[in-house]
């Protein structure tokens, strides 16, 4: 796949993505909050098809752009310079973290609606907010591995999904269009699909520290696309947002 991959947020998820992508020969444009200088160890890890930028730039350079921030960061997005991309959103609403969001807590709006609202000349693909970082990185497959999994990807735009889609088969993973942003919840946390499937069975008996760690080092296990497709169409809504 011939194409730049912007990230605006360079953490677990961000960071996991973007070796999936340099592994696969995609070059990636990095950037943070804090400045493209506190991304050089990170940069030259991923190697020559990597470089550190502002985040307008990461945005302006890239044909596909992840936002993978707090929520509560929205509002500080480049608007002008993701115009016109798609931008894959990896984004949660956790109200611990983010504080409450009144839309949200209505049920007025998903997340994925609210970015979209802010990026109203963007196209907004909600993509990889249900999954780990380590599983993310372990669970990747080449194109039609038995043992490859699903993600489940939500959009308006049918081009921009498409755009996704074809990113997620590069990365190792197949996808799961479970509709419009406005049915993006079915993927949100509390939802059946949301991380637990991928992580396998929960040993018994851990405490927060001892389930975060856990997490970090178990390999997963792989969940295919009909088994998504399935743990989707079960989901009900409940309240918005969730906790880890």
């Amino acid at each position: 796949m011939r194409t730049t991959l912007g990230f605006i947020g360079s953490g677990l998820i961000g960071s996991t993505l973007a070796r999936l992508a340099t592994a696969a020969g995609v070059d990636v444009v990095m950037s943070n909050s804090r400045g493209p200088e506190t991304l050089g160890g990170l940069v030259a890890e991923l190697g020559d098809r990597a470089r550190a930028a502002t985040t307008r730039d990461a945005a302006r350079d890239a044909d596909l752009v992840v936002v993978t921030v707090p929520l509560t960061a929205y509002p500080d997005l480049p608007v002008a310079a993701l115009a016109g991309k798609t931008v894959i959103d990896t984004t949660n609403y956790y109200p611990q973290r983010d504080g409450r969001i009144a839309e949200l807590d209505a049920d007025a709006l998903t997340s994925s609606e609210l970015l979209q609202r802010r990026l109203s000349s963007s196209d907004v693909v909600k993509a990889v907010n249900n999954v780990f970082f380590h599983q993310l990185g372990m669970l990747a497959r080449p194109s039609a591995a038995p043992d490859r999994s699903a993600l489940p990807i939500a959009g308006d735009d049918d081009a921009a999904k498409h755009d996704v889609v074809r990113l997620l088969d590069t990365l190792g993973y197949d996808a799961v269009d479970t509709g419009t942003l406005a049915t993006s919840w079915r993927s949100e946390p509390t939802t059946p699909v949301y991380v637990m499937p991928y992580a396998g069975t929960l040993p018994e008996g851990l405490g927060a520290a001892e389930l975060q760690q856990w997490m970090a080092t178990t390999g997963g296990v792989p969940v295919s696309a009909a088994q998504v497709k399935d743990l989707v169409a079960a989901a009900v809504r409940g309240p918005a947002g969730g906790s880890f």
